[in-house]
């Protein structure tokens, strides 16, 4: 909740959130009930702010004020004051009604990890075009790097499983199937890079279990025999002929994890992405031919 800014000497502070354009109630302190925002307004000087410009500032859900040095870069909104002010209020720079609007702009910061805030109000001519979030660059950065579910390498779709034999599942990699994948989004003078990388891999064998692996499986070579996998495999006590198809349908699901930070420093955030590839078993028993 940003706190008035207390001036002495100064007079009238405006409402910027629950501006009232007639007379406003005012408490002993001289702030206006109601009032969520504030621009301190003193005889012989226009509103103003001590360091960043017109409008209050405050912190956001972690607190913290920017350290010494230039002003961060803010993406910023506007708001159309509802009702605008009345003819010949400084909120109108000098325009006058039906010139362009008065909006409330609320600035957050992209570079300050605190989520340092500013309030203020604008007149401007046009509509603005909004500055995009980080976390809406974080998702466009995402969706460029075309990630698809599992290259599923085994269990393969013209191969023949047998009962109780154990059987290795594994992925074949690469930067859309199993990362990393790196990609960056820009827009209103912020660039955003993003990094995304499989964190694990579920897969549903169609038999009513289910293999949960943190990595892509080991392939399995001739020398190992009947012997499972060290990392992600499943035995099948029961073959497929019963199913539809006479095959076990499965999926293996794929959860991406992305991180993404602002360029040059400052707000950062992860992202989950879900994919998922579908795969048939056809599992029997072993033959035994008699002599």
């Amino acid at each position: 909740m940003l706190r008035p800014k207390g001036l002495p000497a100064c007079i009238a502070s405006v409402a910027l959130a629950a501006i009232s354009l007639t007379t406003p109630a005012h408490a002993d302190n001289g702030v206006c009930e109601g009032a969520t925002g504030w621009v301190s307004v003193c005889a012989g000087k226009p509103g103003h702010d001590d360091n960043y410009g017109t409008g209050s500032q405050g912190k956001g859900a972690t607190g913290g004020k920017p350290a010494d040095g230039p002003p961060p870069k803010f993406v910023c909104t506007h708001t159309p004051l509802d009702p605008q002010p009345p003819a010949g209020s400084a909120a109108w720079e000098g325009h006058k009604p039906g010139d362009g609007a008065v909006y409330r702009k609320q600035c957050v910061s992209t570079e300050s990890v605190d989520g340092y805030i500013i309030n203020s109000t604008a007149w401007l001519a046009q509509p603005p075009a909004e500055a995009v979030d980080p976390a809406v660059l974080a998702q466009r950065a995402v969706d460029s790097m075309l990630l698809a579910g599992p290259a599923i390498a085994s269990p393969r779709p013209d191969g023949r499983y047998t009962v109780g034999v154990p059987m290795w599942l594994w992925v074949s990699q690469s930067p859309t199937t199993w990362g990393p994948n790196t990609a960056s989004a820009s827009a209103g003078g912020i660039r955003v890079a993003a990094t995304a990388k499989v964190s694990s891999v579920v897969w549903a064998m169609g038999d009513g279990s289910s293999v949960t692996c943190k990595g892509p499986g080991t392939p399995y070579t001739a020398g190992r025999g009947m012997s499972p996998s060290p990392d992600c495999g499943h035995l099948y006590r029961a073959t497929s002929a019963g199913q539809p198809g006479g095959v076990y349908k499965g999926t293996a699901t794929s959860t991406w994890s992305v991180a993404w930070a602002v360029t040059g420093g400052g707000r950062t955030g992860r992202l989950t992405e879900v994919r998922q590839s579908p795969f048939t078993v056809s599992v029997g028993e072993v033959q035994v031919v008699g002599q």
